[in-house]
C-alpha cells in the first residue's frame, strides 16, 4: 500500500481493501504491472500509447467494428493531426445503453425529491419510439440536433436518440438568456431544435414559450421544432411538433448506426464571457473512451453505482457525469436550484437528501456549493447517512486548502475528494482524481492516465514547485475534431498549438508538487503580473476567502503603463461597511500568508460577483466594464445586471480616494 511522509498534509489514505477493488488496480494487473507507484503506470499510458489505449478498450468493453492501428500521426505528422484508432467504427449511444434491461438506469430528481425511476430495457425503448419521431422528420446522419432542456430524463432520451443514428448533439440550459442561445446555437445552424415548455428554479416554473420563438427565429435553416410538455411557440418560423404525438409508439428497441471512430458527437460550447463562444466538436470515439477511462480509473465508476452530479445541460459536466451510464452505473438526473430557496431561507439539504435517500457513490460539485455549505453552518455528515459515498468530485474552479479540509470534518471523513481540471475542449480532464492514492490537502491528486501533462516555466522547460503553463505533450482521443464553422481547423490550431509548435497549451497556471499533486492557480489570460511576477487568482481567493468578514470577492488586474494594478472587490457579509480597520487587516493576511506582492492596490465593495451559468467567476467581463468595453455575451452568465455595479464602484473610489497602504517590494 501507498505510505507518505507522516508530517505532509495528508487528509485520506485508500484502505488496503478499497485499493485491492479499484478498477484502477485490475486495469494496471491486465498491463502486466501493479499499481505502485502510480507514476510508473502513467509513464506507460504515454510512452505506450497504442498498447494502453488497446487495452483500455479492451478492458472496458467497448462496442464497435474493426481492426486496424490504434494511432495514425497523420501527415505530416504532429500532435494535432494524430487520429485514434482510424479504422474502428461504434456507436457512443450503443455503448451508453449496453447491459443488464432490469438495472435502474436513470433516477429523476427535484427540488422536491424523487420523481421517478425507469429500468435500462425501459429507457432503451423511449430512446427508440423518440428516434421513430426523428426519422419521421427526415434527421440523417450528421445533422446537427440543438436542445434547450433541463437536467432531466427527457434531455437524457432525446441525446441518446440523436446520437443512435449518427446526428450531432447539442445542448443549452433553458434559464439562458435568448441572446445567449443564439449565440450558440446560431453558429452551428441545426436543423431541429428541441424545447421543453419549462423548468423549475427556485420552488417556480418558468414557462420558455415566448423565448423559445424569439430564439426560433433567429436560426437559419431551421425545419422543425419539437416540444417536450403542454406549450405553443409563439411566431414559430418552421412547424412546431408535440413529442408525444411524433414518438413511434410501436418501436421497442433503438437502430444504432455504428460509424468511424471520429464522427461527430457533440458540439459543446465555451462559456464565452467576452465574446462569442467556441462551438467545439467533438468525435464521437474519443469522447467515449475518454469519459470511460477517467470514470471507470479515475473515479472508480463500477456497475451498481449511482452518480449524482449537480449540472445544467450546457455544462461539459453534464456530457461527463452521465456518461457514467455506459459504466454500468446510475444516473440520478436533478433539475433545480442546488440550494433552493424554500422558506424564507435556503435549503442547503436538497441535494444531499436525495443522496441519502438513493445512496449515491458519487456526488459531483463545485467549490461555490461546498463554500456556501460551509459559510451557512450546515454539517452535511451529522444529518444525513452518507454510508454509500465513495468519492465527492468537484470542478469548474480551484479547491482551496479550507474546501478540502471542510469536505473531511463535515460531510464524511472517508471518502475521496477527487478535485478534477480539464475542459470543455477536450471534453475532459488533464489533472484528476486517483482513489487509490492520498488526498493532499489543496492538491489535485494525479495528471490522467493517456495525458502527458507538464508544467512549463517562461524558458519553456518543464518546472516542479514553480509555476508555468500547464501542456499536454502527447496526442489523446479526446482532442476535439476542429471548432464548428468556415476556418475551424485552424481557429481551433491557432487557439492551442500556435504558442508552442506541437504542444497543446491549455490556458491554466499550474504547479507539479513534490507529492506528484498538481495546484492549479488560474486562467494564464487573467494571471496577475505586478511587476512582472505571475499571480494566479486563486491564491487570493483562497486567503481572502477564508476571512470572517467575507462573502464572496472578485480580483483583477488593471493596466497601468507598463505595469498591472491588483484591485480587490468584496462581498462582505451582512452588507456590512468597508472601513480602514478591514482594509488594512486583509491586507496583513495577504501579507502573512502570500506574499507583498499579492496585495491589491484597491480594495472596493460590491454586493454581488457576476458568475457563468456553471459557477465560474468572470474576471475578464468585469476589466471589460471597468475599462470601457462591451461585454457581448450577458447571457452566459446567473447574474449580469451586477456588472454595472463595477463601474459605480470604481467611479465612488475615484471621487474619494483614500491612500492605499504600500504594497511593498520584493
Amino acid at each position: 500500500m501507498y505510505h507518505e511522509n507522516p508530517d505532509s498534509n495528508i487528509l485520506w489514505t485508500p484502505s488496503e481493501a478499497t485499493v485491492e477493488k479499484a478498477l484502477m488496480t485490475q486495469f494496471a494487473r491486465k498491463l502486466g504491472m501493479e499499481l505502485y507507484p502510480y507514476e510508473r503506470l502513467h509513464r506507460f499510458s504515454i510512452g505506450n500509447m497504442s498498447e494502453f489505449w488497446q487495452g483500455f478498450w479492451e478492458f472496458a468493453g467497448i462496442i464497435g467494428s474493426g481492426e486496424g492501428p490504434i494511432i495514425d500521426a497523420g501527415e505530416p505528422a504532429s500532435m494535432a493531426t494524430t487520429r485514434f484508432f482510424p479504422e474502428r467504427k461504434l456507436n457512443f449511444a450503443e455503448n451508453m445503453l449496453a447491459g443488464d434491461g432490469s438495472r435502474v438506469a436513470v433516477i429523476e430528481a427535484d427540488e422536491s425529491g424523487i420523481l421517478d425511476q425507469v429500468t435500462m430495457a425501459e429507457l432503451r425503448v423511449r430512446v427508440a419510439q423518440v428516434q421513430g419521431g426523428l426519422q419521421r422528420l427526415g434527421i440523417a446522419p450528421g445533422d446537427r440536433v440543438a436542445g434547450m432542456l433541463p437536467n432531466n430524463l427527457d434531455a437524457l432520451v432525446m441525446m441518446l436518440a440523436v446520437t443512435a443514428y449518427g446526428g450531432v448533439w447539442s445542448s443549452c440550459s433553458p434559464e439562458f438568456g435568448a441572446t445567449g442561445v443564439v449565440d450558440r446555437f446560431g453558429q452551428i445552424s441545426p436543423r431541429l431544435m428541441v424545447v421543453a415548455s419549462d423548468y423549475l428554479y427556485n420552488g417556480v416554473r418558468h414557462d420558455i414559450a415566448g423565448k423559445s420563438g424569439e430564439i426560433a427565429k433567429k436560426l437559419k435553416g431551421l425545419e422543425h421544432i419539437i416540444v417536450i410538455g403542454d406549450m405553443d411557440v409563439p411566431n414559430a418560423p418552421c412547424p412546431v411538433h408535440k413529442l408525444n404525438e411524433i414518438s413511434d409508439a410501436s418501436a421497442a428497441e433503438p437502430v444504432f448506426e455504428q460509424l468511424p471512430f471520429d464522427h461527430p458527437l457533440y458540439v459543446v460550447y465555451t462559456s464565452g464571457t467576452t465574446g462569442l463562444p467556441k462551438c467545439i466538436v467533438h468525435r464521437a470515439g474519443g469522447a467515449l473512451l475518454n469519459l470511460r477511462k477517467e470514470l471507470m480509473l479515475h473515479c472508480d465508476v463500477q456497475p451498481g453505482d449511482r452518480m449524482l452530479y449537480y449540472t445544467n445541460t450546457a455544462w461539459m459536466m453534464y456530457h461527463w457525469s452521465i456518461a457514467a451510464l455506459s459504466c454500468g452505473a446510475t444516473l440520478v438526473l436533478y433539475d433545480g436550484a442546488a440550494i433552493p430557496k424554500k422558506d424564507g431561507g435556503l435549503d442547503c439539504g436538497a441535494l444531499w437528501r436525495i443522496a441519502e435517500q438513493v445512496q449515491v457513490t458519487h456526488f459531483g460539485t463545485s467549490p461555490k456549493y461546498l463554500t456556501i455549505l460551509e459559510q451557512s453552518g450546515y454539517a452535511v455528515g451529522a444529518k444525513h447517512d452518507l454510508s454509500s459515498l465513495r468519492l465527492i468530485a468537484s470542478a469548474g474552479a480551484p479547491l482551496t486548502v479550507e474546501n478540502f479540509q471542510w469536505v473531511y470534518s463535515q460531510i464524511k471523513a472517508d471518502l475521496c475528494l477527487a478535485s478534477i481540471s480539464g475542459g470543455t475542449e477536450i471534453v475532459g480532464c488533464f489533472v484528476m482524481g486517483n482513489p487509490t492514492m492520498p488526498v493532499h490537502a489543496g492538491e489535485i491528486q494525479c495528471p490522467a492516465l493517456g495525458m502527458a501533462v507538464k508544467v512549463l516555466d517562461e524558458r519553456g522547460v518543464s518546472v516542479v514547485g514553480r509555476k508555468g503553463d500547464l501542456v499536454c505533450t502527447e496526442a489523446f482521443p479526446s482532442m476535439p475534431l476542429k471548432f464548428w464553422g468556415e476556418g475551424g481547423w485552424d481557429r481551433y490550431f491557432n487557439e492551442y498549438f500556435a504558442e508552442r509548435e506541437g504542444i497543446w497549451t491549455h490556458g491554466d497556471l499550474a504547479e507539479f508538487k513534490v507529492s506528484g499533486g498538481v495546484v492549479i492557480s488560474g486562467r494564464t489570460d487573467t494571471t496577475l503580473k505586478p511587476g512582472g511576477v505571475r499571480i494566479g487568482t486563486g491564491e487570493i481567493y483562497r486567503v481572502v476567502e477564508n476571512m470572517k468578514e467575507v462573502e464572496d470577492s472578485l480580483v483583477i488586474g488593471y493596466p497601468r503603463a507598463d505595469d498591472m494594478e491588483i484591485w480587490l472587490f468584496l462581498v462582505l457579509k451582512d452588507n456590512a461597511p468597508l472601513d480602514a480597520a478591514l482594509e488594512k487587516k486583509l491586507r496583513d493576511h495577504l501579507r502573512n500568508e502570500t506574499s507583498p506582492r499579492h496585495i491589491p492596490k484597491r480594495i472596493m465593495a460590491v454586493s454581488e460577483i457576476p458568475y457563468t451559468l456553471s459557477g465560474k467567476k468572470v474576471e475578464k467581463a468585469v476589466l471589460q466594464v471597468i475599462t470601457g468595453i462591451e461585454v457581448k455575451n450577458k447571457g452566459s452568465l446567473i447574474n449580469p445586471a451586477c456588472l454595472e455595479a463595477f463601474s459605480d464602484a470604481v467611479e465612488a473610489a475615484n471621487a474619494f480616494e483614500k491612500p492605499a497602504a504600500k504594497a511593498g517590494s520584493l
